[in-house]
């Protein structure tokens, strides 16, 4: 057995494939679902309605999403150059340790406090993913190494903070953060439930990395990066660089996460803020093969299993961890996806 390169995949495989693994991954759940004890067809019909099946549910996956997409988005750059962050939990966090300084602290009004702590926290991200890219460009230290480890470092930094200088002291002895002013807050998008403008702002980043990956000279670059570095650098193109500027766009984003949920959902930074929403955009880029627009789709996707799952689990007494375990065999499904994709398994 050997694998052979496929130079020009048809549309068939390319199409095909991915959805193919969709399939299985629809029919593995069924085989779960069977195993608990549930109707296969009845838990995925509730699935499907927990996550979409009312104005609250679709309301409720559409604001879970939020998140995913910065996150998603964050990756997908970053995996686009062959940059490997897996930090975006720890960015995701930064972004909003600095929404909720910038939104206590200042006392500024909420008109001018609300585009300075997104910008606050899109810089703040970036700077994080700053350190470990210069120690790959400049010693060849491995980023994956790095940007794992910041993960461990931020959340106990942050909880140092909540349970020290930036704890509520009208918590109650809870870990958490002042609360935002109410005009410092990301406006609702419907009245009465909890969507919020962060929503449109993923919609608004999605249009604006497409833009950029399709339209611009820094896109071209950092597509070039990542399939042929040392290609791109003979053909002139400044790869340190390059990955400099990709790590600053990736962390940002990743940290917008971090700002929509404070300024937008929860008010306060909390230790739990997250539960995994840096890890999980790994799997959101992967599933919509690194493409921006993808990711929306992708996320809304991620986003409404877990929606789903947890009204499953109710109605059906299904366990929710039937979720997680859909997505890790989605994602491996997908990479095996694509892997052949690229490459031909041939006998001999």
């Amino acid at each position: 057995m050997r694998l052979d390169p496929i130079t020009t995949p048809s549309p068939a495989r390319t199409v095909g494939l991915p959805a193919l693994a969709l399939g299985a991954t629809v029919l593995v759940a069924m085989g779960l679902a069977l195993i608990a004890g549930a109707d296969p067809l009845a838990t995925l019909g509730l699935i499907v309605k927990g996550a979409a099946g009312s104005k609250f549910a679709l309301l409720e996956t559409l604001n879970r999403a939020t998140p995913l997409i910065f996150t998603g988005l964050a990756i997908s750059v970053a995996f686009r150059a062959k940059l490997w962050n897996i930090g975006a939990e720890a960015q995701l966090y930064v972004g909003a340790l600095v929404t909720v300084v910038i939104g206590t602290q200042l006392g500024l009004p909420g008109p001018l406090a609300l585009p300075l702590m997104a910008l606050g926290a899109v810089l703040a991200g970036a700077l994080v993913l700053l350190g470990p890219v210069l120690l790959k460009t400049r010693l060849g230290v491995d980023e994956v190494v790095t940007t794992l480890l910041l993960n461990f470092i931020m959340a106990l930094f942050i909880s140092y903070l909540l349970e020290g200088p930036l704890k509520d002291p009208m918590g109650m002895g809870w870990p958490k953060s002042p609360a935002l002013p109410r005009d410092a807050r990301l406006p609702r998008i419907v009245e009465g439930l909890r969507l919020h403008w962060g929503f449109g702002l993923a919609l608004i980043s999605a249009l604006g990395v497409w833009i950029m990956q399709t339209r611009t000279t820094l896109g071209y670059e950092i597509r070039a990066t990542g399939l042929n570095p040392e290609a791109a650098r003979f053909a002139g193109i400044p790869v340190g660089r390059v990955l400099v500027k990709t790590a600053l766009i990736s962390g940002g984003l990743a940290a917008l996460a971090g700002f929509s949920e404070v300024a937008g959902l929860k008010g306060n930074l909390t230790a739990d803020l997250s539960p995994g929403f840096g890890y999980t955009g790994i799997v959101v880029a992967m599933l919509a093969l690194l493409h921006p627009l993808g990711v929306v789709v992708s996320a809304l996707f991620v986003a409404g299993v877990f929606v789903g799952a947890d009204s499953m689990s109710r109605a059906a007494g299904v366990p929710t961890y039937i979720a997680d375990i859909l997505l890790a065999t989605a994602l491996l499904f997908m990479v095996l996806a694509i892997l052949l994709t690229k490459v031909r398994v041939v006998r001999g």
